[in-house]
């Protein structure tokens, strides 16, 4: 397989795939003998945009699902687009004044990933930033776990993230760092303008550059037993509780 493409598994993000980028899509794999349904719809919409289908074994798809969940179907797809660190200033301009940008400092697990990729599109997240270094980047996993996200999204994987963290401010983005030993609650806040969340990893948190580069660090009040929450949790409460400003 070309290094330009990738295998992709699930109804869900083969479906979508289909959906959103049926032009990248290069081929889809089916189970034979399946009828499930969706499996059924997905072949159909893919035959009428013209992309190659296939019915194969299960031990075919188990082969290039690559120990994923892959429910009956597979396609090949064409790797995600880069985008160009310059480009994100100019998302932000297009905003006016209402850009609302994720900003994950170092997440691990492509299962978070996925989660928070998918609330960053279902919030119209304008970007979604993370650094190219010890931190997961955007793979088969995360496609499937953001069920399309990862492929309608602008995605930045920055060479360095606390620089990124300057030019958004330059270009007018209030920078709000999440860490549990802040004093500020996110419910105190005015998330209406152009602002960054900016989530740390999931196990140390905010590194220190990147607390430093934040223009405000602030806190998810959690009254219970427990002083932390998954990455992929308060990032859905933060991005949601901007969207409830919104409104």
């Amino acid at each position: 397989m070309s290094k330009d493409s990738q295998w992709i598994a699930g109804i869900n993000a083969v479906a979508s795939a289909i959906e959103h980028d049926g032009d990248n899509v290069r081929e889809v794999l089916l189970e034979a003998g399946a009828r499930n349904p969706r499996i059924v719809e997905i072949e159909g919409n893919a035959r009428r945009l013209g992309i190659e289908v296939r019915r194969v074994a299960q031990q075919a798809l188990d082969g290039v699902a690559g120990g994923l969940r892959h429910q009956g179907a597979v396609a090949r797809y064409a790797a995600a687009r880069t985008w160009d660190e310059h480009e994100l200033a100019g998302l932000v301009a297009a905003a006016e004044g209402r850009a609302l940008v994720l900003v994950l400092d170092g997440v691990q697990d492509p299962h978070n990933l996925g989660a928070c990729l998918r609330s960053a599109a279902a919030a119209g997240a304008t970007a979604v930033v993370f650094p190219k270094d010890k931190a997961v980047q955007v793979n088969a996993t995360v496609r499937k776990t953001s069920s399309g996200a990862a492929d309608t999204l602008p995605i930045f994987s920055v060479t360095n993230l606390s620089r990124t963290l300057r030019d958004l401010q330059k270009a007018g983005v209030w920078i709000y760092g999440f860490a549990g030993d802040a004093d500020a609650s996110l419910y105190s806040l005015d998330l209406k303008g152009n602002v960054a969340l900016v989530m740390g990893s999931e196990g140390d948190g905010l590194r220190r550059l990147t607390r430093e580069n934040c223009d405000q660090l602030v806190k998810i009040p959690m009254p219970g037993r427990f002083e932390s929450l998954n990455v992929s949790v308060a990032t859905g409460i933060a991005l949601f509780e901007a969207v409830r400003q919104r409104l």
